[in-house]
């Protein structure tokens, strides 16, 4: 009986292992395809602190809804190209954003070329960086389309869009120095970046 016992209790560990796999390197990425539900909460909900990215709204990057939150917080993916069929190949490249109302009304009006007009200062945490942007160039998608000298790389950071961009106007755009510096100056999409540890590892 003993035997029959302990043969089961290991099954039911091994059962539990399996379901609550992870991969290799202690991130707490869960090993399923990149384009299942689990992977893509845990991609998007981790762009910002588990305090906040645990309790946000997580939205796919088809429009489902994966969580309800309870913090007034968005998870979602900030790429501007479509997720694959087989899911990002990578979590940076899905860009994964998480904000709070106000830096969301500023990603939409960005998104539709609209200029944001917010009521609050916003936030936007970005932990697993992004793919590149132009510092100055808010139109420019791609390192072909900027000047390679602009171009910028980002590791983990947060971003703060003023709800009255001449608060930050005679900060710093030099992105190079580690100091918080602004991004698309002038363009009314004016915002603030604060690098955190590991911003410069995408850098080339």
């Amino acid at each position: 009986m003993k035997k029959m016992i302990l043969a089961f209790v290991a099954t039911l560990l091994a059962a539990c292992s399996a379901n609550n796999a992870e991969a290799p390197g202690g991130t707490g990425e869960p090993a399923v395809a990149h384009n299942e539900s689990e992977w893509i909460l845990w991609a998007l909900t981790t762009a910002a602190p588990s305090f906040i990215g645990d309790n946000a709204t997580v939205i796919a990057p088809d429009g489902t809804v994966l969580q309800e939150g309870t913090n007034g917080w968005t998870c979602q993916s900030a790429s501007p190209m479509p997720m694959p069929d087989t899911g990002y190949a990578t979590v940076r490249e899905a860009v994964p954003a998480c904000s709070d109302e106000a830096a969301q009304a500023w990603m939409k009006a960005y998104m539709a070329g609209e200029q944001p007009a917010l009521e609050t200062d916003g936030w936007m945490w970005m932990l697993h960086g992004d793919m590149g942007a132009d510092n100055f160039d808010h139109t420019a998608m791609s390192i072909e389309e900027a000047n390679p000298a602009h171009w910028i790389v980002s590791g983990p950071h947060l971003m703060m869009m003023p709800a009255d961009v001449s608060t930050i106007a005679n900060t710093t755009t030099d992105f190079t120095s580690g100091a918080p510096y602004l991004m698309f100056k002038g363009t009314g999409f004016d915002h603030l970046m604060i690098p955190l540890e590991g911003y410069y590892d995408f850098q080339n």
